[in-house]
C-alpha cells in the first residue's frame, strides 16, 4: 500500500459558529410557547424521523432550496432535542460537541497526529471494547436500523473480523445459489420456507450491493425513483394512445416498457 505523504496534525477550529443561534432560538420558544415547553425528548421523537425523511428527499430530488429548509427543520428538531436534554441536567450542547470533536479525532488518528490510519469498524470496536460494551462483534447496532441498513452494518461488521468475501464475485454467486433456492422452495416447501429463503435472498442481494460499493438502501431509493418515473411516463403513453392500463394485458403493457427504456437509452 502506498505511503500517504507525512503533513503536520490538523487540529480542530474553536468558534462561536451560528448553529448557536438553533439552541437560542429553542430556549427562548421553551419560556414562551406553551406547545414548545411541553415537549419532551420522547414526543419530538415522530418529528425528528418525519425531518429526516424529508432531507433525505429533498437530497434525492437534487433541490437546494427544498434542502436548506429542510436542513433547518431537522437542526431545529436536533437542537430542541439537546436543550430538553440540558434542562434534565443530563448533558449540555458544549458536552455533545466536546464528544463528537473527541470521536472524530480518535477516529482519525492520521489526522490529528495519533498514528496510521485504520479501519473504521476496527476503531469503533476498540472504542467497544474499551468502554466495556463489546459483547461481541454485532453488540451495539441501533435498534431502530431498517432491515436492509441493518443487513448491510451486520455485514460490515463480520467484515471487520475477516467474515467476507475477497471481492464481488463470491457473493455474487451466493445470490445466485439462494435465488436457485427460492425456486426449489416455491415448487416444493410452505410459505415459512418459501419465505425465509427469500429473505436469505435478500441479504445475499445487499452483501452483493456492499462488496460493489453501493449502500442497499441508496441502490433500491434510486430503483424505485427509476421505476416510479418511467411507470408514470407509460401511464401517459398509453392514455395517448387510447390505451386502458387495467385492460391492455402485461404483454401490451410491456412492449410500452420496453418502448420507454429503448428511448432513455
Amino acid at each position: 500500500m502506498a505511503m500517504e505523504p507525512s503533513r503536520p496534525p490538523l487540529e480542530v477550529p474553536r468558534t462561536d459558529g451560528t448553529l448557536d443561534r438553533a439552541l437560542a432560538l429553542v430556549r427562548l420558544l421553551r419560556v414562551h410557547c406553551p406547545w414548545d415547553a411541553e415537549q419532551t425528548a420522547s414526543s419530538l421523537v415522530p418529528h425528528l424521523l418525519e425531518e429526516t425523511h424529508e432531507v433525505v428527499d429533498a437530497i434525492h430530488d437534487g433541490d437546494q432550496s427544498a434542502l436548506e429548509g429542510e436542513l433547518g427543520d431537522l437542526l431545529l428538531n436536533l437542537a430542541f432535542q439537546i436543550v430538553v436534554a440540558e434542562e434534565t441536567g443530563a448533558l449540555s450542547a458544549a458536552s455533545v460537541t466536546d464528544r463528537l470533536v473527541a470521536k472524530m479525532v480518535r477516529r482519525h488518528p492520521h489526522l490529528f497526529g495519533g498514528g496510521e490510519r485504520q479501519s473504521w469498524e476496527a476503531l469503533k470496536a476498540a472504542e467497544r471494547t474499551a468502554s466495556g460494551e463489546d459483547d461481541g462483534v454485532l453488540s451495539g447496532l441501533a435498534k431502530g436500523l431498517d432491515p436492509l441498513t441493518r443487513a448491510h452494518r451486520v455485514q460490515q461488521r463480520v467484515s471487520s473480523v475477516g467474515f467476507d468475501w475477497a471481492d464481488p464475485s463470491g457473493a455474487f454467486a451466493k445470490v445466485a445459489e439462494e435465488l436457485e433456492e427460492v425456486r426449489e422452495a416455491m415448487a416444493t416447501g410452505s410459505e415459512s420456507d418459501v419465505e425465509e429463503e427469500l429473505g436469505d435472498l435478500l441479504f445475499a442481494a445487499v452483501n452483493l450491493t456492499r462488496l460493489a460499493g453501493a449502500h442497499p438502501t441508496t441502490a433500491l431509493a434510486a430503483a424505485n425513483r427509476k421505476f416510479e418515473r418511467r411507470f408514470a411516463r407509460l401511464e401517459t403513453l398509453a392514455r395517448d394512445r387510447g390505451i386502458v392500463l387495467a385492460d391492455a394485458g402485461l404483454e401490451a403493457l410491456d412492449r410500452l416498457w420496453d418502448e420507454l427504456k429503448q428511448e432513455e437509452r
